[in-house]
């Protein structure tokens, strides 16, 4: 294995709903997953698993989930629940808010299969806190951000929990889908300490943090989740014709002078470091 970040499509290609699942791998034989997206990019996640180690049965050193949203967190729930002879892993890293918090702003059953399902992996769990640090896979995690419940607006989102990491040299930060709300309280307690080489851009480049937020990280190289449809806020009537702000994250990104934006517009991204 070589030092890669993939960025995976959804199961159904470019044109799928939206969803964020991430792989690293180091030349040290590590696996670190980010995520994993719907219950239907559960098989392809384990397929491209098995392509990246030469395994039948990878090992993950360690799985970070973001926040209790389906299009986060149930390709995992789908693997413990139905394929947990399929793939092997260490520790489980995340931050969740109760589900009754959770579904206080929106209707997403995910945090309650992921609570049915905790007893699955409860010996793998570790609880991420701002502040803390964790070597997974060779790699140092920072957690900058965990779930704030002051928040009643748009809480799951704002419950993602942030993290950034060094590798190859390069320095990443993950947003999650962290909410304006999330992003300003992130921007006052780091500032311009947030500097990154390469950010995800917050839910999926679009209703996240604000262009403040964007200015601070200051990214050469950003991550969109975001398949054809999003990418170009396209509802069927052509370039920026629906209600999301990918296009604005877009121009905001035009202005920071970035080298490239990653999308899944033709699929998967492989990044070589």
């Amino acid at each position: 294995m070589k030092n890669c970040i993939y960025m995976l499509a959804p199961y159904n290609g470019t044109s799928g709903r939206q969803m964020m699942s991430f792989i690293i791998t180091t030349d040290k034989e590590k696996v670190i997953v980010i995520d994993g997206g719907y219950r239907a990019d559960a098989e392809p996640l384990l397929k491209k698993l098995r392509e990246v180690t030469g395994r039948e049965v990878p090992h993950v050193d360690g799985w970070i989930l973001t926040h209790a949203h389906n299009d986060h967190i149930w390709a995992f729930c789908e693997i413990v629940e139905n394929h947990r002879d399929e793939v092997t892993f260490d520790e489980v890293y995340y931050n969740f808010p109760s589900a009754q918090y959770c579904l206080r702003s929106d209707n997403d059953p995910a945090p309650l299969d992921f609570y049915h399902d905790l007893p699955l992996f409860a010996d793998k769990v570790c609880i991420v806190s701002q502040g803390d640090r964790y070597r997974i896979g060779g790699i140092d995690f920072d957690i900058l951000y965990t779930s704030d419940q002051s928040f009643y607006e748009n809480s799951t989102n704002n419950s993602s929990t942030v993290f950034s990491f060094t590798f190859c040299g390069k320095k990443f930060i993950f947003l999650g889908d962290l909410g304006e709300e999330g992003g300003l309280k992130l921007l006052g307690e780091y500032g311009d300490a947030l500097k990154s080489d390469y950010c995800q851009m917050a839910h999926h480049g679009q209703n996240g943090v604000t262009e403040e937020v964007y200015k601070a990280i200051d990214p050469q190289y950003c991550f969109y989740t975001a398949p054809l449809w999003l990418w170009n806020n396209d509802n069927g009537k052509g370039f920026d014709t629906h209600i999301w702000n990918t296009v604005k994250t877009r121009r905001w990104m035009e202005k920071l002078h970035v080298a490239e934006s990653y999308n899944l517009c033709g699929g998967d991204v492989v990044i070589e470091l």
